[in-house]
C-alpha cells in the first residue's frame, strides 16, 4: 500500500484504523454469507422443506418470515452499536433472510440458482475492486445517492403495478435487469461509505448494507434467469 496505506488522495484518519474497520466489516459480511448459504442449501436440498414451501401453507411461512425480517432491521438499525445487542439482532437478521432466500430458491431450478449465485459473487468482487481502485485513484461515489433512491422508487412502483397487472415473464425480466443494475450501484455507493463515511462504530450497519445489496442482486439475477420449476 503506497502513501503510508492511505485509501484515497487527502486521506486524514489514521489508515490502519480504517483498514481495520474494513477489515472488520467484510469479516462480518463473510460469517453472514456462511450463514445464509447453510440455511438455503439446506432448504433446497431436504426434500419435505423444499416440498413443504412449494404449497400454500409454505407462502404464508414466507411472508411471516418478511414481516419478521422487516421488524429485526428495524430493531438492528436501532440497536446497532449497543453491544451484544447488534451482534445477536444482526444474526437472528441474517438467518431470516436466509430462510427467504432459501424459500425463493427451492422454487427455482438448481441450475439457475447457482448460475445467479455465481454472477453474484463475480459481480460482487469486480465492484468491490473497482471502488477501491477508484478511491485510490481519486473517485468519489456519494453523487450516486439521490439518483439510487429515485430508482429504488422506481423499482418498488413496478412491483407493485406487477402485482397488480401481471406483465409476464418479459416484465419480469426486464424489472430483473433494471434491479441488477440499481443494486450494482449501491454496491459501490456503499463500498464507497465503508472506505470513507462509516464511522468506526458503525460495522454492524455498513456490514447489513452490503449484505442486503448483495441479496438484492442475487434475487434480481434470479429474476432476470428465470428458471422457475
Amino acid at each position: 500500500m503506497g502513501n503510508n496505506g492511505q485509501l484515497y488522495p487527502g486521506m486524514q484518519e489514521n489508515p490502519q484504523l480504517r483498514w481495520g474497520f474494513i477489515r472488520k466489516v467484510y469479516s462480518i459480511l463473510c460469517l453472514q454469507f456462511l450463514i445464509t448459504f447453510g440455511v438455503a442449501i439446506a432448504m433446497v436440498l431436504i426434500h419435505p422443506v423444499r416440498e413443504f414451501m412449494r404449497t400454500p401453507k409454505g407462502l404464508y411461512v414466507m411472508i411471516a418470515v418478511m414481516v419478521v425480517t422487516i421488524i429485526l432491521c428495524i430493531m438492528m438499525h436501532c440497536f446497532s452499536q449497543r453491544h451484544p445487542w447488534n451482534y445477536v439482532l444482526l444474526i437472528l437478521f441474517t438467518i431470516a433472510m436466509a430462510c427467504l432466500i432459501g424459500a425463493v430458491s427451492t422454487q427455482r431450478k438448481g441450475e439457475t440458482v447457482l448460475l445467479a449465485a455465481g454472477l453474484t459473487l463475480l459481480v460482487t468482487v469486480a465492484l468491490t475492486l473497482f471502488t477501491f481502485f477508484a478511491a485510490k485513484r481519486g473517485y468519489d461515489f456519494s453523487f450516486l445517492a439521490p439518483f439510487l433512491l429515485c430508482a429504488c422508487l422506481l423499482l418498488i412502483s413496478f412491483g407493485i403495478i406487477r402485482i397488480i397487472f401481471p406483465m409476464g415473464r418479459l416484465g419480469e425480466q426486464v424489472i430483473g435487469c433494471i434491479g441488477a443494475l440499481v443494486f450494482s450501484g449501491f454496491i459501490i455507493y456503499d463500498t464507497d461509505n465503508v472506505i470513507k463515511r462509516f464511522n468506526y462504530d458503525q460495522y454492524i450497519e455498513a456490514a447489513a448494507c452490503l449484505y442486503l445489496d448483495i441479496i438484492n442482486l442475487f434475487m434480481y439475477l434470479l429474476a432476470l434467469l428465470g428458471g422457475r420449476e
